[in-house]
């Protein structure tokens, strides 16, 4: 599903002819298989959310390629990739990224809007998405209205709306008491068993990171470790 190769990317810091070369990440070498569940831990500044940021094309690498269900993604221009990112990947962030002034439904819905679904497809979707992540009655709710718990299973939901393959994960219980830690590790568990989706989770919790099927340890930048958690990964 992913394969990252010789990944290098650093930042420049400064101005123009004064700049300071900051390197964040260095050899990444990492490939993620269909089906499976990745964490990866390091402390601040570690390269762990950068790592995550070029996987998803936000930002290009300085140097080395990624490769995405056999998509060379390191040569796209901005408008093929954010077409391929709408297809391929579905994001959970700890802050929810959930517009304010849009209901629950509203901010589920919007990738479907972006991809120019007819309106009665979007709304089937949408509300089928909903009661999947137990939210059908708060469809008409702003985010404002929902407990930290309920904004995290929109996000989920946002995520799921397209069927993608793979999920990014930034620190998706960081916002959460332990209770709905919880309930959104055993949905992720559930999401993986039975529907087969790939995910790759960054974070600090060793909670989160014992989900996964291999943890990926960084450290100034490089991989120091990845360890199996000895659980069977889905073909």
């Amino acid at each position: 599903m992913i394969t990252v190769s010789d990944l290098n990317h650093e930042f420049r810091i400064g101005k123009k002819g004064k700049e300071r070369v900051v390197p964040v990440l260095q050899h990444i070498n990492l490939q993620v298989e269909q089906g499976e569940i990745v964490t990866v831990v390091g402390r601040s500044g570690s390269g762990k959310s950068t790592l995550l940021n070029l996987i998803s094309g936000y930002i290009r690498p300085t140097a080395g390629q990624i490769i995405v269900n056999g998509c060379n993604v390191t040569r796209l221009t901005e408008g093929e990739w954010a077409n391929f990112r709408l297809e391929h990947f579905g994001f959970i962030f700890q802050s929810f990224q959930l517009i304010p002034s849009m209901t629950a439904a509203e901010n589920v819905e919007l990738p479907l809007v972006l991809k120019g679904l007819d309106e009665k497809e979007r709304k089937r979707r949408t509300l089928e998405i909903l009661h999947r992540v137990g939210l059908e009655e708060f469809g008409g709710h702003y985010p404002g209205e929902l407990s930290g718990g309920q904004q995290q299973r929109v996000s989920i939901a946002r995520a799921l709306i397209v069927n993608p393959p793979i999920i990014l994960a930034d620190e998706p219980t960081g916002s959460l008491d332990s209770e709905n830690e919880q309930s959104l590790l055993g949905f992720i568990r559930q999401l993986n068993r039975e529907s087969g989706i790939t995910f790759l989770i960054i974070t600090h919790d060793d909670q989160v990171a014992s989900i996964g099927h291999r943890t990926v340890s960084l450290q100034d930048g490089r991989i120091v470790e990845s360890l199996g958690a000895g659980k069977e990964v889905l073909q």
